[in-house]
């Protein structure tokens, strides 16, 4: 009797173990080749001192976006953040990008000349130039992909794997904003889907529907580092949450986190929607997502150096692999960091 194969649901491994599965038993063979999958970025040597690095994102419409209340310019400005946010969180800076895209029959001229008016404005921003791309039908909708490349030299790349004992936790801007954002005109697309004739109520929350909508890479942070002759141990972008993130980092380097709750940078109109909506504004940073801050490891001694950039907060520290991924309560209790993945 033949035996009945088994299926496994990719929501059973999660998005990181799904990685793992897939390309575990790929091998670089290239001399060329520093770094392959594991990291936000590839790593090519093109010098004896200098490498290239390269990713690749892709966003698809009805999960990644809502063309309903997502504006053509603003979609473009994001995809590339999106992109280029890999190289920033490598300490290099972006330099090119392709974007290719696949496009249904609901979507017009129209709404991709606004899609390449935001991507032409945060390039010019960002100070990188679009070089090429592709462009095919798609039967269900909008599908966008990304690559981005930059340049850094070897000896000053952050991976996430450098992270050492003791080292500072450090964390550009606040978190659990974007979230909040998406959360809100989550809010505001089911009000109106009633067919109410209201205005949807926005106002107060500005900050939040820009962080979600139109993101910044914090290029600028990898410019104050080089400016201070810092170099991160480990380094990686706030994409799929700080509780993800960290155990990204955890990973990488075999060691543990442990952070404090009350360090945990949250912007006030992340924590009046989260009221207003009986929501946790912690979780919101924990696991939200897409915030695009940095979170970068250094050794304790550059305490002082780090805190005179301005809007960096020193969340925590590194610990031994066997304290585990901590966060600490102003009680003094310790939860453990659990990634939330996806599950689609």
């Amino acid at each position: 009797m033949e035996q009945k194969k088994t299926r496994t649901e990719i929501k059973e491994l999660g998005q990181f173990a799904l990685i793992d599965t897939l390309t575990s038993n790929f091998r670089s063979t290239k001399e060329h080749t520093i770094k392959g999958v594991g990291d936000d970025a590839a790593v090519i040597s093109i010098s004896e001192d200098e490498a290239m690095l390269l990713s690749t994102d892709m966003m698809i419409e009805g999960i990644d976006f809502d063309l309903t209340y997502f504006p053509p310019k603003h979609l473009g400005y994001k995809v590339v953040t999106r992109g280029i946010s890999d190289i920033v969180a490598m300490n290099a800076i972006p330099e090119q990008i392709t974007i290719s895209i696949g496009v249904s029959a609901k979507i017009s001229v129209e709404v991709l000349r606004d899609f390449y008016q935001g991507v032409r404005f945060a390039c010019e921003e960002a100070e990188v130039d679009l070089v090429g791309g592709d462009t095919s039908a798609s039967v269900t909708g909008f599908v966008i992909n990304i690559t981005a490349v930059g340049r850094q030299k070897k000896n000053k790349i952050s991976y996430r794997s450098g992270a050492k004992k003791n080292d500072l936790i450090c964390l550009t801007g606040n978190l659990g904003a974007a979230y909040m954002g998406l959360r809100l005109l989550q809010r505001e697309r089911y009000v109106l889907s009633g067919g109410a004739k209201i205005e949807p109520k926005f106002e107060g929350y500005e900050y939040l529907l820009e962080k979600y909508l139109k993101p910044r890479a914090r290029y600028d942070v990898v410019d104050s580092l080089e400016e201070l002759g810092l170099v991160p141990t480990s380094m990686i972008d706030v994409t799929d949450g700080l509780s993800s993130e960290l155990l990204q980092i955890a990973k990488a380097s075999s060691c543990g986190v442990r952070i404090y709750l009350d360090r945990i940078p949250l912007a006030k109109q992340t924590n009046a929607l989260a009221d207003e909506m009986n929501l946790n504004s912690v979780t919101a940073a924990m696991n939200g997502g897409e915030d695009y801050e940095l979170i970068f490891t250094l050794p304790l001694e550059k305490r002082e150096e780090i805190l005179g950039i301005g809007q960096i907060d020193i969340i925590g520290h590194i610990t031994d692999k066997e304290q585990g991924c901590v966060l600490v309560t102003s009680a003094g209790d310790e939860i453990k960091l659990e990634a939330q993945g996806f599950n689609n």
